[in-house]
């Protein structure tokens, strides 16, 4: 991380669908996807994504206002131990930030947010082949149909963070 870096933990729903959602954005310097065990309660692995991004470009509150709005934020099911709704902090200055974003974003939403903030434990990474997922083959099945859908709601809601170069190399616009 250079010093305008900044990292964070987000998990949602599948990390293919995280990681595709953060690779997208402008600011983003690198997506680690994998497993994040917190510290304390929930300390075991979930399916999740460690994002490197500059504070300049992108905020911490951009990116968690994008996070609670590109998965299933307000859904407590079965599989929420596999896909935890949450942000991972990684000290006691970001936990702060994240957990005011997270109060203030609360009243943007119809049905209360699941997602919590927990301080980052460690992380797993997944094999090589299987990252970079949406973009090193944007035309399997699952893609077109669980990750570009969430790509075309960032161009709708969020397009000023959409890194637009990257999107038009797997022909969207």
């Amino acid at each position: 991380m250079t010093t305008t870096s900044s990292k964070i933990g987000f998990g949602g729903g599948c990390h293919w669908c995280t990681e595709g959602v953060f690779e997208s954005l402008l600011g983003i310097t690198y997506v680690n996807q994998g497993w994040i065990a917190s510290t304390g309660d929930n300390s075991d692995y979930s399916e999740a994504v460690e994002v490197c991004f500059d504070p300049t470009v992108i905020s911490l509150a951009d990116l968690i206002e994008i996070h609670l709005h590109t998965h299933a934020s307000r859904s407590n099911h079965s599989m929420r131990g596999k896909y935890r709704s949450a942000i991972y902090a990684y000290d006691d200055s970001q936990f702060k930030q994240a957990t005011n974003s997270l109060g203030r974003l609360r009243s943007g939403f119809a049905d209360p947010l699941i997602t919590q903030v927990y301080g980052f434990g460690s992380f797993k990474k997944n094999r090589a082949e299987l990252t970079n997922y949406f973009y090193s083959a944007p035309d399997r099945p699952f893609c077109q149909s669980y990750i570009e859908p969430k790509l075309k709601l960032l161009m709708t809601h969020f397009n000023r963070h959409v890194n637009k170069n990257k999107m038009a190399e797997v022909g969207l616009k």
